[in-house]
């Protein structure tokens, strides 16, 4: 009785939940996310052509970069907005990620450095980094595995 109760629910208000325009949501996203990577890809040669860097040194302060532009439009507010216009194009560069960290201890500054900023910074970004590490590990044993084999 109460699944159907539940479905006859669902289909009722189904007829008054707007459409998603998922087309124009997936066009928003590459094109933000593209952005993002084409702006990093200016940073990457200004750094090889200004301060010669070279193709194996250039990855490390072109992403430290991205983050510190990212930190900084998330504290000023700008971030957010990116955000809510391109969804997942400004959450799955390196940026989101710092967007996440940045938030979250802009969000707990009040409860101070340690108990409000450290411990709430890492609430997602750990779990990301020891999902990093694990995979990193399993991929790094499986060639290991396959070198030997061969």
């Amino acid at each position: 009785m109460a699944d159907r109760l539940k479905e006859d629910y669902l289909n009722k208000i189904k007829q008054f939940q707007p459409k998603q325009p998922l087309f124009v949501n997936c066009v928003k996203a590459f094109v933000v996310g593209g952005f993002i990577c084409v702006i990093g890809q200016g940073i990457q040669n200004l750094y090889m052509n200004v301060f010669n860097f070279t193709e194996k040194t250039v990855a490390n302060p072109t992403v430290a970069t991205l983050i510190l532009i990212a930190s900084i439009l998330t504290g000023l507010g700008v971030y957010d907005k990116i955000g809510q216009f391109a969804g997942a194009g400004s959450a799955v560069p390196v940026t989101g990620f710092a967007n996440s960290m940045t938030s979250a201890a802009l969000e707990h500054k009040s409860e101070g450095i340690v108990l409000g900023i450290a411990t709430n910074m890492f609430k997602l970004a750990g779990s990301v980094l020891v999902f990093g590490v694990v995979a990193t590990y399993v991929v790094g044993l499986i060639r290991y595995l396959i070198h030997l084999a061969l």
